[in-house]
């Protein structure tokens, strides 16, 4: 039988606060944790300001540790809240969790590594559950899976532009030279590329006749190349259907979400939802 959550226990409650968004409690405290998440990246960014007052920096970096300790203390409770922590642990908030809050333990040992905590700003997705918008995380499991789906084909289109970029490169290599900024092969690829994308930098440019026409050939091919992967995805998204409805509910032993609208039990752990 499948386990069923301890409804008057201390575990569902805390549960129910840290992981579920339709109670007052849980939309309150995910609302509050969305306003912490963007203010450590606003912190983040004005660190790396120059010419602030010493005063503001310490001042910012007291309300770094602050907010750090404060989602330390906020994964802590996220493990105790669910049966199987290490389910948790190991899913994509709870991976996303953890990094957000290492930066700042680990600039006591490696200067400088604190800046990594805009990581943080990943956090931010959490406010889809908060204001009913899981129906589009379920969107995006969808564009995952046509990206999935659409990967051996554009793996082997990927492997003709490097071709043709491999062949481009050499040739005008050959057919300008050092002498018009094509000063080795790789340097040379490297024009072939920015000009296959369309990018054009400018700061390599073919002056002979015959590498000017390559060139014109080679900007031409960049517009189709851009559209071939947009018409893979595309193909396998309208193949995938519309995605079946999704509650905001999440699991109290595995910390899963994403569950159907009428599912009784996790679909992972077979928990009581």
């Amino acid at each position: 039988m499948p386990e069923q959550p301890d409804g008057f226990g201390w575990r569902h409650r805390l549960h129910t606060v840290v992981f579920e968004a339709d109670t007052p409690a849980g939309r309150a405290f995910d609302i509050v944790l969305i306003v912490l998440i963007a203010l450590s990246v606003v912190i983040v960014a004005l660190e790396t300001v120059p010419g602030l007052a010493t005063g503001t920096y310490a001042l910012l970096r007291y309300g770094e540790w602050a907010l750090t300790i404060a989602f330390s203390v906020e994964y802590v409770l996220r493990l105790l809240a669910v049966r199987r922590p290490t389910a948790y642990a190991g899913s994509f908030f709870g991976i996303v969790d953890l990094v957000a809050i290492l930066p700042t333990w680990l600039s006591l040992l490696v200067p400088g590594a604190s800046v990594l905590m805009v990581v943080r700003v990943l956090r931010l997705l959490r406010i889809f559950r908060v204001l009913k918008l899981v129906r589009y995380l379920e969107e995006a499991r969808l564009l995952g899976d046509a990206l999935r789906q659409s990967g051996r084909k554009i793996g082997v289109f990927l492997l003709a532009v490097v071709t043709v970029v491999v062949i481009t490169g050499a040739a005008m290599y050959v057919i300008e030279g050092p002498a018009h900024g094509f000063t080795s092969l790789p340097v040379s690829m490297y024009w072939a590329i920015v000009t296959l994308t369309t990018v054009g930098y400018g700061d390599i440019a073919p002056q002979t006749p015959l590498g000017q026409a390559i060139a014109s050939l080679v900007m031409v091919l960049g517009y189709g190349i851009i559209a071939v992967p947009t018409g893979i995805v595309t193909a396998e998204l309208t193949r995938g259907g519309q995605p079946p409805a999704v509650s905001t509910q999440s699991c109290a032993t595995c910390a899963l979400e994403g569950h159907a609208a009428d599912a009784r039990f996790c679909r992972r752990c077979g928990a009581g939802l």
